[in-house]
């Protein structure tokens, strides 16, 4: 069966950022805004987010217990269309490596706040493998997020399925940017906690929204 990660090639792609596909899956009117209409704000979150990164966003390598640390990766896939960097890559020396590149690869993603799962985090992580992948050759079969605040890390194993819905959406992402239109707020809890929130309106906007709707079917004639 051809899905769309096969039936699809990445020259037809503009390349977008890597860490857009987290914004998408947060909100795709947030991805929107940041990337058709260049809007950028700060708000605790982002600012605990950064302090997170602070050391990881320092590009160069270390030698750690006796893995390779690469800091601040830049990372890119023609065939998806992304380019961006990796917190951390570690990687591991092969005791018997079946080609000329001795490391098994792990990237590693910081997030702020504690060990939890979220689908956006995971599959962020997995489009660092899948760029990895394209770019060194190798089969990476998981990556980690560290939990800044409790100092956690979960393991996430790229699986299958996995991969697949990254690669769904991707697709989507690049589609909602060739169509350049912002798509309508909807609010939900998580909104207020977003930092393009006063970009946004979310209550007021969706509020509109429900009004139009509501007026269309009241003076709808038959």
């Amino acid at each position: 069966m051809t899905t769309a990660s096969t039936s699809q090639s990445g020259s037809q792609f503009e390349p977008l950022p890597l860490s857009l596909l987290n914004d998408f899956l947060y909100c795709h009117r947030r991805s929107a805004l940041k990337l058709l209409e260049g809007w950028r704000e700060s708000n605790a979150h982002t600012i605990l987010g950064e302090l997170a990164h602070e050391h990881a966003d320092l590009p160069g390598y270390e030698l750690s217990k006796g893995v390779l640390l690469w800091r601040a990766l830049p990372v890119w896939s023609e065939r998806l269309g992304l380019s961006g960097k990796c917190d951390i890559v570690e990687a591991h020396r092969e005791l018997s490596p079946t080609n000329g590149f001795p490391y098994v690869l792990c990237p590693v993603e910081y997030k702020k706040g504690k060990r939890r799962q979220f689908e956006n985090d995971d599959a962020q992580l997995c489009a660092q493998a899948l760029c990895l992948e394209e770019m060194f050759g190798r089969p990476i079969s998981a990556g980690a997020v560290f939990h800044a605040t409790s100092k956690r890390r979960r393991e996430v194993l790229f699986t299958q399925e996995l991969r697949q819905c990254t690669e769904n959406f991707i697709f989507e992402l690049h589609a909602m940017a060739k169509e350049n239109m912002v798509p309508p707020a909807r609010f939900k809890p998580a909104c207020e906690e977003c930092s393009l929130f006063d970009v946004c309106l979310p209550k007021a906007t969706s509020a509109s929204d429900r009004a139009s709707r509501l007026a269309k079917v009241i003076f709808e004639v038959d």
